[in-house]
């Protein structure tokens, strides 16, 4: 099982400990999150219902690109690349270049963990 562990730190905590591990004050466990939000909020609008949906949908039907991933979860294609992308960027999904430039998904993590930070 792939578990993606999500930290959850404002933002100028997370700029001061990403300062501390650069100048080696603290050494991050290999346990440590590998994304990070500045709120519950701002994960809960990544991870909401329905985009957890859509992860469980492109594991189920391993679409070979957006229109069929469109066509099996009833989202327009244009939403579907938005919400993808910004999947892609926080690592929990990867967007590969299929035939005739098709962008194929790819669900990394199998379950998330989430750690909070006061």
């Amino acid at each position: 099982m792939n578990t993606m562990k999500i930290g959850i730190m404002s933002r100028q905590d997370f700029r001061q400990y990403t300062i501390d591990i650069a100048k080696g004050k603290i050494k991050p466990s290999p346990n440590a999150p590998k994304i990070w939000f500045d709120s519950l909020e701002s994960m809960a609008q990544v991870l909401s219902s329905q985009n957890r949906a859509l992860l469980r949908l492109i594991r189920e039907h391993n679409p070979q690109s957006l229109t069929e991933l469109a066509r099996v979860s009833g989202r327009k294609k244009e939403s579907l690349s938005r919400t993808l992308r910004t999947m892609s960027e926080h690592g929990i999904v990867k967007l590969e270049k299929g035939r005739q430039n098709a962008t194929i998904p790819h669900v990394l993590p199998d379950s998330f963990e989430v750690a909070t930070f006061f």
